[in-house]
């Protein structure tokens, strides 16, 4: 009988968040579908469940034509595509990198005020990018960044190192240094006992890092709107270039462009999805 009260409860649960899952998932299922809706069927109201899906909308993504012409010309969406995965990749790389390296050493090797410096670390981050954005324009023109791969790439990767230095020190404090020490009275260098004892046991660590990092990274529209060139443009700013004016917006359209920008992040967090559940919940349980 406590099976069975157990069970049905069970049940109960697992209909709930069935429930909750799909209320949180039905705009984007919204969106999925209109971007297989003709451009009828788009404005139609009430809105349409059953239609003829069409694949229009991926087309014009990448050709398109002026009003009242036939002649359908490149609209470069490869290009801003290649371009947010380029910069987005090679910053969080780099934020990993750096920040990594810099949360061992916060944790293995504290100095006289080693809180102030990490509070420093992240006040840098609390900042919202309104507030920074006149003196980084003026520093970028200056220096010759505007516009260029180098400028955008250092900036994101500052942004990101804060958020990585955090979230890796806690992963590095949650290991025990007993091993650590263990195979340095054996003989192992520093080195050997960084990359060989305490990067494998992090690896959670740092796939929860760099997949935050990159969403943070990837949806960023603010700094690529004022410091990138027509050549160096990411998705989210050539999105809002491209959807038409205030009044005639084309949803069919900028719902095709959200699916494509959707995909790398989703399949990125599916390949890490196991790395990822450990990484966030990792240090909650104590053995």
């Amino acid at each position: 009988m406590r099976k069975r009260a157990i069970g049905e409860a069970g049940w109960g649960w697992t209909t709930m968040a069935a429930i909750v899952g799909f209320i949180y998932f039905f705009p984007v299922l919204f969106m999925i579908l209109t971007a297989f809706r003709s451009r009828m069927d788009t404005l139609a109201t009430p809105p349409k469940w059953f239609f003829s899906p069409t694949l229009e909308n991926f087309y014009h993504i990448f050709y398109r034509s002026t009003a009242g012409s036939t002649e359908y010309f490149a609209t470069g969406f490869h290009m801003y595509f290649f371009n947010s995965i380029y910069i987005a990749g090679v910053s969080v790389l780099l934020a990993l990198i750096i920040g990594t390296l810099a949360a061992y050493g916060f944790s293995r090797y504290p100095l006289r005020g080693n809180d102030t410096y990490l509070f420093i670390i992240l006040t840098t981050r609390m900042l919202p990018p309104i507030i920074v954005i006149i003196p980084i324009f003026l520093i970028f023109r200056l220096t010759g960044l505007a516009g260029s791969y180098t400028g955008i790439i250092l900036l994101y990767t500052c942004f990101n190192l804060p958020f990585s230095i955090w979230m890796m020190k806690s992963f590095f404090d949650e290991l025990n240094t007993e091993i650590e020490d263990a195979a340095r009275m054996d003989g192992s260098s520093e080195r050997s006992v960084f990359f060989g004892i305490c990067i494998p046991q992090v690896k959670a660590g740092l796939a929860a890092t760099s997949v935050f990092a990159l969403i943070l990274t990837w949806n960023e529209f603010l700094f690529a709107l004022l410091l990138t060139g027509k050549g160096t443009r990411t998705m989210p700013n050539a999105m809002a270039r491209t959807i038409g004016g205030e009044i005639n917006v084309d949803y069919g359209l900028l719902a095709a462009m959200i699916c494509f920008f959707l995909v790398p992040i989703l399949l990125i967090t599916y390949v890490l999805q196991n790395q990822l559940l450990r990484g966030v919940t990792f240090g909650t349980i104590k053995k």
